[in-house]
């Protein structure tokens, strides 16, 4: 959709550098959506096309209500661009601010709390009980786990939460960083279970989580987000290169708490299984250093 940048650069969109897939998770799952982004065939239903027969229509790209789709930028960590932390067993886990299956880095900075609600519009909004929901974020230094130079080896602030009944998956983390050229944010991807998180392509939906000014200027008053104050004051809602379209109106999450308790931070996430996304994939360009 929009294109990310990194400290205030548009960054290119290479090609992907899928890894190999190690682990015996079941990728049974794999439906026509994740069939036509491995493809690279859009919107267009595949069918039977190999034989010979004309594609059928156009499936919709988006639905009235619908998350937007966003692009996952640079540093997704889900094997469309380097690594591939979806693979690792222990990523599904609700406390993403440790490292885990052998590094032993902590992201440290003032707690949060993303709460998450999936519904399908579907199935009338229904809670998507099931649904698997992948975060990532950078750091209180605006640096990504697995990609800036420094924290390579570490995998913190990443994780995977199964929604429960009512839909709703919780992470505990810290509040991210503002970094030259971007809004404060969160990414995420919704996928239909477990079973299918080790490929990017079963993505149902990849979006960003946009964080209230009040907060952000609250947090970054603290030790430690010191470069956050300046990166905030040139960035807006409307001239962020991902929120600048409707300024986030759908993204933009309710906040309570404070600085001294922590800060929790929900967003209700709609989205349309009968649709295909239509962004997702990183970014490129180089890593944070």
């Amino acid at each position: 959709m929009e294109r990310e940048t990194h400290q205030g650069r548009p960054l290119p969109r290479p090609g992907h550098d899928l890894e190999d897939q190690g682990l015996g998770f079941d990728l049974g799952t794999l439906d026509r959506r994740g069939l036509l982004r491995v493809l690279g065939l859009g919107a267009v239903a595949v069918g039977v096309a190999a034989c010979g027969s004309p594609p059928a229509a156009s499936a919709p790209t988006t639905s009235p209500g619908e998350i937007p789709d966003e692009t996952a930028g640079p540093y997704p960590g889900d094997g469309s661009n380097g690594a591939n932390v979806l693979t690792q067993s222990g990523i599904v886990r609700s406390d993403i601010r440790s490292s885990f299956g052998g590094p032993t880095g902590v992201a440290e900075g003032v707690p949060m709390t993303l709460e998450l609600t999936v519904a399908d519009l579907a199935r009338n909004g229904v809670p998507f009980t099931g649904a698997a929901v992948y975060v990532w974020h950078c750091n209180r230094d605006g640096e990504y786990s697995l990609y800036t130079d420094a924290i390579a080896g570490e995998n913190y602030l990443r994780g995977v939460q199964i929604a429960d009944a009512r839909g709703r998956v919780r992470f505990t983390s810290i509040v991210p960083a503002c970094y030259a050229g971007r809004w404060p944010h969160v990414h995420f991807e919704v996928y239909p279970e477990a079973g299918s998180i080790t490929d990017a392509a079963n993505a149902l939906a990849t979006s960003q989580v946009a964080l209230p000014e009040d907060t952000c200027r609250q947090v970054y008053g603290q030790p430690g987000y010191e470069q956050s104050v300046t990166n905030l004051a040139d960035v807006t809602l409307a001239s962020d290169n991902v929120f600048s379209d409707d300024g986030g109106a759908s993204q933009l999450a309710t906040v309570s708490g404070d600085v001294a308790r922590g800060y929790t931070v929900v967003l209700p996430v709609r989205v349309d299984t009968r649709t295909t996304p239509s962004a997702g994939g990183p970014g490129g360009g180089r890593p944070p250093r």
